[in-house]
């Protein structure tokens, strides 16, 4: 079966949440049709940083992003996600 990768920012609720202890949660919660495979940082303003993260996940997912969206923005310290790019992997 193909897999995609999807490239996510993650913003947090708070400006005090480092984005790896965001990324520690989001790991420990995802569904596991999910793999985190790469995470950073990414400076927003006046310190608020946000989360970026590279997530492999099944091509023919009903719903397209819809499920890790979800899976995401229900983790404690989640207030935001964003889809920046979708791609194939080979």
């Amino acid at each position: 079966m193909a897999r995609v990768a999807v490239v996510l920012r993650v913003f947090p609720s708070d400006v005090s949440l480092q984005p790896s202890e965001l990324a520690s949660r989001i790991k420990k919660s995802l569904p596991g049709e999910f793999e985190v495979l790469a995470e950073g940082e990414e400076p927003i303003a006046f310190g608020l940083k946000a989360l970026k993260l590279v997530v492999a996940m099944p091509e023919d997912m009903e719903g397209g992003t819809e499920k890790l969206e979800e899976a995401i923005k229900s983790v404690e310290g989640v207030d935001e996600v964003e889809v920046e790019s979708v791609s194939r992997m080979q």
